[in-house]
């Protein structure tokens, strides 16, 4: 193989700070030094004009490697920075992980503002402020009914960009009444992470709905994947209103139990509707009887929630939306940021 237009891929461990990340960021935008790893990768090397490696949290399936170029990154800044209106000397907070796309987004935002990124992520206590920041809803729910310290921090911030996994307008409805300015982002790592915000395309993004209804986006946040036309097509479903995106759910999480299609997102949202309070997420394991069955899983210690989930499901959706079981959990497992492990709920009923 031709090494000469080939680059390393250095990746940076949890001993690492945050000043070691910003180099090795800095650096793999230029021809200075390698390109950066992002979560597990395996691969060693990558083109040369590949910055940045990152590693999905494969939540659905295998998990693959996605390449993106210092252009797709840059743009991605870029374009965020001017939907949010900010301006040099601006800050952000670091609440998410450096092997996560969303981590490594705030800082090449920050970076191009000229600030350095507030590190957060494991902080304790009250929080010092920082003009913007990005959670994922699991964050949000935990700020509005636990942590004191992160609901003022942002309170605090001029905008909050909530994404990595689905926010139920209950969450977000909280959220609004809280004081905070939420902006819901869709994207992944695919599209350099958000980019589409509360249902519009960023600069130079655009979107459209293939004929099977899943969302395509094109521009120039695409990272070095296989493309239609210069499209990239989703595996979410998703309709267009009034010029916004809305996304209704992935295209693979409808499941056939006693020939009945099941939205497993229709019902997490029938739940989010009834429940607001609480952490839940359906899945399905193989059943010799109905094909597919259905389960739900709760964070919670409350034995009478399992009937009333059960009641809430049967009248809002029909008999065939009746769990055949319900897990009580101190903590749903999650995979990548903010998005629920299904894989495994679905071995803890298998055990």
């Amino acid at each position: 193989m031709d090494t000469s237009s080939h680059r390393e891929v250095r990746t940076l461990g949890p001993t690492h700070t945050l000043p070691d990340y910003v180099s090795a960021l800095e650096k793999a935008l230029t021809a200075d030094g390698p390109a950066l790893g992002c979560g597990p990768v395996h691969s060693t090397s990558v083109r040369s004009d590949i910055s940045l490696l990152v590693a999905t949290s494969g939540s659905t399936g295998t998990p693959k490697e996605i390449a993106l170029t210092a252009a797709a990154l840059t743009a991605s800044a870029t374009a965020s920075n001017k939907f949010l209106e900010a301006a040099k000397g601006d800050t952000w907070s670091l609440l998410l992980p450096l092997t996560h796309i969303a981590g490594i987004n705030v800082l090449m935002r920050a970076m191009q503002l000229g600030t350095e990124p507030v590190d957060l992520r494991n902080h304790v206590g009250s929080y010092p402020h920082a003009d913007f920041t990005a959670i994922v809803p699991t964050q949000l729910f935990n700020a509005l009914n636990e942590n004191s310290d992160l609901l003022k921090h942002l309170q605090g911030a001029k905008a909050v960009l909530v994404g990595g996994a689905s926010l139920s307008q209950d969450l977000r409805a909280q959220g609004a009444a809280a004081g905070i300015n939420i902006v819901a982002t869709y994207g992944m790592s695919e599209t350099s992470g958000g980019c589409i915000y509360d249902g519009v395309a960023l600069d130079g993004v655009a979107f459209e709905i293939a004929s099977d209804g899943r969302i395509k986006i094109s521009g120039p946040v695409l990272a070095d994947i296989e493309k239609d036309n210069g499209w990239f097509i989703t595996q979410d479903l998703g309709k267009i209103v009034d010029g916004k995106l809305q996304v209704i759910g992935r295209a693979d999480d409808v499941i056939i139990s006693g020939g009945e299609n099941i939205s497993l997102s229709a019902i997490e949202a029938e739940i989010n509707r009834k429940f607001p309070n609480l952490l839940v997420a359906a899945f399905s394991t193989p059943d010799s009887k109905w094909g597919q069955a259905l389960h739900i899983a709760v964070q919670s210690t409350d034995e009478k929630i399992k009937s009333e989930l059960s009641d809430v499901l049967v009248q809002a959706i029909g008999s065939h939306a009746k769990p055949k079981s319900v897990l009580l959990l101190d903590k749903l497992p999650q995979i990548g940021i903010g998005k629920i492990d299904r894989i495994s709920l679905a071995k803890l009923v298998s055990e």
